[in-house]
């Protein structure tokens, strides 16, 4: 099993707690690419340019963040 393939399983199973430097490690290497950063907030964007605001609390990644990102992960690499 690759990091890839590691940290979906972690992130399905527990999005709530998944630490926030994992959350950014899973969308890096689903191939979406960090944008900019405003204060907390920093804006990813999907290989098919949809974007994704996420910010963390605590060092952990928000549960609905995490959420979204595997909703359109689904979307774009299971559906084609």
């Amino acid at each position: 099993m690759d990091r890839l393939e590691k940290l979906l399983d972690r992130a399905r199973r527990g999005p709530s707690g998944l630490s926030f430097p994992d959350f950014e490690a899973l969308m890096k290497h689903a191939g979406w690419t960090f944008k900019r950063q405003k204060g907390s907030h920093r804006l990813w964007c999907s290989p098919s340019a949809y974007r994704l605001p996420v910010q963390p609390v605590r060092g952990k990644a928000k549960e609905y963040q995490v959420r979204q990102f595997l909703a359109q992960y689904d979307k774009e690499y299971r559906n084609g």
